[in-house]
């Protein structure tokens, strides 16, 4: 079958057109020097002023790093892989301190209470005495929801003890595109997971009134995400929390929301700043975030905050005296080092609010850029919400609807039709040989006949790399059809064959 050859370049310049109004293509796209200067430096003419060394060090660095393309660019990971020379420094002073050791290392115990005090701040936490936040650094998100689901547990049977009911079948609602975390709290800590079906209309997250359907009064808690993994959709954190309203007022069953912003606690606040998703929404118990997503630290850092220490149990908290002091302890970890903490802070010392906002606002641009480019070819339909315009409500800086610099896209009927074989996963197989490492994968249930490809657009994907992401992503296709059967991943390419069938179970918990 003829089919006409489609030109990256033109696809590109015309996305740049729809998303910035006119084309880059004469402007260095910088990715971490975006951090020291902000001025459009041109490509092809002498620019009028110079720059720091680091920046102009910065710039050739992104330029030449696809070079021989010694690394695979990592599209598929949320984690933080580069930090400023600095902070590694700051990190390497701070290896030896034991984070669980706050009587020997009294400056570290500062730090972070300083950290919480600014992260409560920034999700809004109420204000004024007895109503101040409480939180804790922690590994990861994954602990951050262990341990905000246990504390909602906890309060859920404190409540129900002192009513004289049941506390045997306690049960958590939370839709089926929750990440593993949520599915682990449910099994390891004896807990009903009641799973939202969610759609495309539903825009594949948790849609609140199914939530309240499934509620009753063993129900400890709905947890909301900001920021699905799958898509980079945001759920309607201020609509769940009216119809919780409307459930309490009517059945006088009264339901905590806790909401894990992995990925979209350090977003939002900057890119979507009118938002109501936080602590401003008193049915918000508790948050979780990631430092080493968007918070732009290394791996293994994340944190928690409730609301008040009326919603955190004592009974979970634990007195410290043996280590020379007196200090209290909530966590599923006990002896780490510092070092991740502290770089928190240094970003929030560095960056400050202007910062987080101009790296959030730089990596939706280039989110939308890709988008747009993946839909010109006609090749490709995106599901996220990165170009999805704000007919009403909150909307972000550029006017579209919040959600994750992420680009959730499948290959579109149109070029499928005649090529019956061609598959996302064959695609990313061979974006892999060009070093493009993305991840192919079936939604959640119900919409599972959908598999998609996402890319995580972060500082490092610059408006130079996103041009080669669509151009090789048309390549990959183009020669994709050449092939008459599936590309199998995991096997060479070359050697055809279609992949074993495999029974799919839903969601990322897949038991062994």
């Amino acid at each position: 079958m003829l089919q006409e050859h489609i030109d990256p370049e033109e696809v590109i310049s015309e996305a740049q057109k729809s998303v910035f109004g006119r084309s880059h293509a004469h402007i260095h796209a910088t990715a971490f020097a975006a951090r020291y200067s902000t001025q459009d430096v041109p490509k092809f003419t002498l620019p009028e002023d110079g720059e720091q060394p680091v920046v102009a060090y910065r710039i050739v660095h992104d330029e030449l790093e696809m070079d021989g393309r010694p690394i695979a660019v990592r599209g598929q990971v949320f984690l933080t892989t580069w930090m400023e020379p600095e902070c590694e420094k700051l990190i390497k002073e701070c290896l030896p301190k034991n984070f669980a050791d706050m009587e020997e290392y009294p400056s570290t115990r500062v730090i972070h209470e300083r950290c919480i005090s600014i992260l409560a701040d920034l999700w809004h936490a109420p204000k004024g005495k007895g109503t101040c936040a409480i939180g804790t650094a922690v590994v990861g998100s994954s602990e951050g929801v262990l341990l905000a689901g246990l504390a909602m547990k906890w309060h859920w049977r404190n409540r129900m003890r002192a009513a004289g009911k049941d506390t045997s079948n306690p049960n958590i609602v939370f839709g089926h595109n929750v990440q593993v975390a949520e599915e682990k709290f449910a099994r390891y800590f004896d807990v009903e997971p009641r799973r939202v079906p969610v759609s495309a209309e539903s825009r594949y997250c948790m849609d609140p009134d199914a939530a309240v359907s499934l509620i009753d009064e063993n129900t400890i808690g709905v947890i909301a995400i900001l920021g699905s993994t799958y898509t980079g959709h945001y759920e309607a954190v201020e609509v769940l929390s009216k119809r919780l309203d409307e459930l309490h007022k009517n059945t006088g069953i009264d339901v905590p929301i806790h909401v894990d912003a992995a990925s979209g606690g350090f977003i939002a606040p900057f890119v979507t700043p009118n938002l109501r998703w936080d602590f401003k929404l008193p049915r918000v118990v508790s948050i979780n975030a990631s430092g080493h997503k968007f918070g732009l630290v290394y791996p293994g850092l994340g944190w928690v905050i409730w609301r008040n220490k009326e919603v955190l149990p004592s009974d979970l908290i634990f007195e410290l005296h043996y280590l020379g002091g007196k200090d209290y302890t909530f966590t599923l970890n006990f002896s780490r080092a510092s070092a991740l903490m502290v770089a928190q802070y240094y970003n929030f010392l560095r960056l400050g609010r202007s910062g987080y906002t101009n790296i959030g606002r730089s990596c939706m641009d280039n989110a939308r850029l890709l988008a747009s480019a993946l839909e010109h070819t006609k090749y490709f339909r995106v599901v996220s919400d990165t170009l999805t315009r704000a007919k009403s409500g909150v909307c972000d800086m550029a006017g579209y609807v919040p959600c994750l610099p992420l680009v959730a896209f499948y290959i579109t009927d149109e070029a499928r039709k005649d090529y019956p074989h061609l598959k996302e996963e064959s695609l990313a197989v061979l974006l892999s040989s060009r070093g493009w490492l993305l991840p192919a994968y079936e939604l959640p249930p119900a919409c599972q006949e959908t598999s998609i490809l996402r890319v995580v657009v972060r500082e490092r994907l610059t408006r130079d790399l996103v041009d080669q992401l669509v151009a090789d992503a048309i390549w990959a296709l183009e020669r994709a059809r050449e092939f008459g059967a599936a590309i199998t991943p995991g096997v060479p390419i070359g050697r055809l064959g279609p992949p074993e069938p495999q029974e799919y179970q839903g969601g990322y918990a897949r038991p062994c």
